[in-house]
């Protein structure tokens, strides 16, 4: 159990509140780290998955997810998925450089592979990718991969903000704007309970994007994407821990 955990569960067990929201953290302040999280899918136990943040040659990083669905389960593809970005970090922001995301499902896998050119100014992805998606996307300064804005909401999510990004992923560009909640809210996770900022987007048809972010914690405490029908993938942290 690391430092913040510790000290999260003596104050459970002493009935003193839940920790308390620190000031966000900056670009320069990355740490590597691995998170543990619980996978549910429409609702119910559906797996596990692994957050990964590495430290490459300086100023690059890797940031990776792996979900991994139990089998036998319906929508596995949604639940076999392994990402991955490598990106530079500054003061200024999170600069993508490269992406990867693995589809795995029993008769059928699927590897799309990006690349973000910043000197020719545009990203371009190969592999199982439609056609339509295979055209250079031009770029702009701030444009993030969607595991990099993950980092961003954490560093950037404060009571009441509204965060902009502009998600440049898998052969395509768009603006995501999400809204963070004005008070934080009790969250349980496992034995532990924290108090979490609720950071939510809403797209145009209707599916919803939830992410909590608490106490420095260096990756999400949930991720819930949801549609019109209810719950889709779930992902709930059991465990974090620095890593090298």
């Amino acid at each position: 159990m690391n430092a913040v955990s510790l000290i999260a569960a003596l104050l459970l067990s002493s009935g003193l509140p839940p920790l308390p929201l620190p000031p966000p953290a900056q670009a320069e302040a990355l740490e590597p780290f691995v998170a543990t999280y619980d996978a549910w899918y429409e609702g119910k136990p559906a797996g596990d998955a692994t957050m990964r943040l590495t430290r490459r040659d300086e100023p690059q990083w890797q940031l990776d997810l792996d979900i991994r669905g139990r089998r036998g389960l319906v929508g596995l593809a949604r639940l076999n998925v392994e990402q991955s970005t490598v990106f530079e970090a500054s003061g200024d922001g999170y600069r993508p450089l490269s992406q990867s995301t693995v589809r795995k499902a029993l008769f059928f896998g699927r590897k799309v592979i990006g690349t973000y050119d910043w000197n020719a100014g545009a990203a371009q992805w190969t592999g199982d990718v439609s056609k339509r998606r295979r055209d250079p996307v031009p770029l702009r300064e701030g444009d993030m991969s969607a595991l990099l804005i993950n980092l961003a909401i954490i560093r950037d999510a404060e009571p009441g903000r509204t965060l902009q990004y502009r998600f440049v992923d898998n052969g395509r560009a768009r603006d995501h704007v999400y809204r963070v909640s004005d008070e934080p809210e009790i969250v349980e996770v496992g034995e532990l309970s924290y108090n979490a900022l609720r950071v939510s987007r809403v797209e145009d048809d209707d599916d919803e994007t939830i992410v909590w972010v608490a106490n420095g914690v260096p990756t999400p405490i949930r991720i819930l994407q949801r549609d019109e029908d209810g719950d889709g993938v779930d992902l709930r942290l059991i465990e974090y821990q620095g890593a090298e």
